[in-house]
């Protein structure tokens, strides 16, 4: 980052506090770093703190008179490398969405023709809204890149996905741009993710604890580091992962179904779903009245989509495998890793405190096929998923 110059937007949001270890964090590492705020955002995070951070002024109003000739919100967006919005209120993607250019920030974006970095934050039932949806797709559309919010608490106490992404995330995507570092460019990365449901009639099943919260960060990771991603789920409440196919599928068969008409031609395939092993062997058509319920269900084993892909993975191909346990994984995992014939497999103890199900952190263990283990502590799903996809990408890289 010595010497590049990036240009830091921040709307309204009470995430904007996060910006300051950005800009921090930036000049620290040699960056040139200029700050412009809404209106809005001064009256969270007052402008003289980004000034003592950056070491420049702040730029906070449109029609300010310059203290040379110049067009200020042009000159702005001439002299950026790059620019990162954070946090990207839920009113500010609509006017950016809308091409409005009515504050320093969205003028200034107007003009601009470097690349532009979206980190959106604010409540989750907001981030679900269709209309912020169709605008985030409207941006991309455009050419913006998105850096998206993670799941957790927010300000307002809801959980769910809104949170602004970790400042060390937002400084790793700005360096991937000056880098030019998309090491899956060209490469497909099938990934599953969430739990199944095996219906016993149409308003009973079988299911687990899984949210889909690891295998989503995986999508994501894979998507920022230049994949074409597609994301096969089971039922989750999670926002779909912009920039990813997305095929929603409900019991195993239609996931093996999903993942075997797709998975032809990936590069990377990451079983990160909790995919049920048994189904009942009879499904009613019909509510089956209380009275009338079996006292006992006789299942029958689903197919193994992991076992499948392994029995028939094709040279080149990195194959990935998820070992939910309880307990002793090192007596677990690694024999999994065999017989399913995948080049890794990450192990889960989802009796700790903080990892497996449901959690917004894990901690697990990376089993090798060549026979090595890598501990990775407690830590965000998100930097668990994008630890993960560094080590599948080099599997790949030793391949080509």
């Amino acid at each position: 980052m010595r010497g590049r110059r990036v240009l830091i937007g921040v709307s309204g949001g009470i995430a904007a506090y996060k910006t300051a270890e950005v800009v921090s964090n930036l000049v620290k590492a040699g960056a040139e770093v200029q700050v412009m705020m809404t209106e809005a955002a001064t009256r969270l995070v007052a402008p003289l703190t980004f000034q003592a951070l950056s070491q420049n002024p702040v730029y906070t109003t449109l029609l300010a008179e310059p203290k040379r000739y110049n067009v200020e919100h042009v000159a702005l967006a001439q002299w950026a490398e790059a620019a990162l919005i954070a946090p990207a209120s839920a009113n500010f993607l609509a006017r950016l969405a809308a091409g409005m250019a009515d504050d320093i920030v969205t003028a200034v974006l107007l003009a601009a023709d470097c690349p532009v970095l979206l980190a959106p934050a604010m409540n989750p039932a907001m981030w679900r809204k269709p209309s912020v949806q169709a605008n985030i797709a409207r941006l991309t559309g455009w050419g913006y890149r998105v850096v998206a919010p993670g799941s957790g608490r927010v300000a307002c106490g809801d959980t769910g996905v809104g949170r602004m992404a970790e400042p060390a995330e937002l400084i790793a995507r700005l360096e991937a741009l000056f880098t030019g570092e998309a090491p899956l460019r060209g490469r497909h990365v099938v990934i599953t993710a969430g739990p199944t449901r095996e219906h016993l009639d149409p308003v009973r099943f079988l299911s687990n604890p899984s949210t889909g919260k690891m295998g989503y960060a995986l999508a994501a990771a894979a998507r920022d580091l230049g994949a074409r991603v597609t994301l096969v789920t089971g039922p989750t409440y999670l926002a779909h992962p912009v920039g990813v196919e997305v095929v929603p599928v409900v019991s195993a068969a239609e996931m093996h179904a999903a993942v075997m008409a797709r998975a032809g031609d990936a590069d990377v395939f990451i079983g990160a779903a909790a995919v049920a092993d048994f189904r009942p062997k009879h499904q009613e058509g019909a509510k089956v009245p209380k009275a009338e319920a079996a006292t006992s269900v006789e299942l029958e084993p689903t197919r193994d989509i992991l076992a499948e892909l392994g029995a028939a993975k094709r040279p080149g191909q990195v194959l990935v495998g998820f070992a939910a346990e309880t307990g002793d994984l090192g007596a677990k995992v690694p024999a999994k890793l065999r017989r399913k014939q995948c080049d890794l497999c990450v192990g889960n103890d989802v009796t700790k405190a903080g990892a497996g199900f449901g959690h917004d952190t894990n901690e697990v263990v990376l089993y090798y096929a060549d026979g090595r283990e890598e501990a990775v502590p407690m830590q965000d799903k998100g930097a668990v998923a994008a630890l993960i996809m560094q080590r599948a990408t080099a599997l790949l890289a030793s391949r080509a």
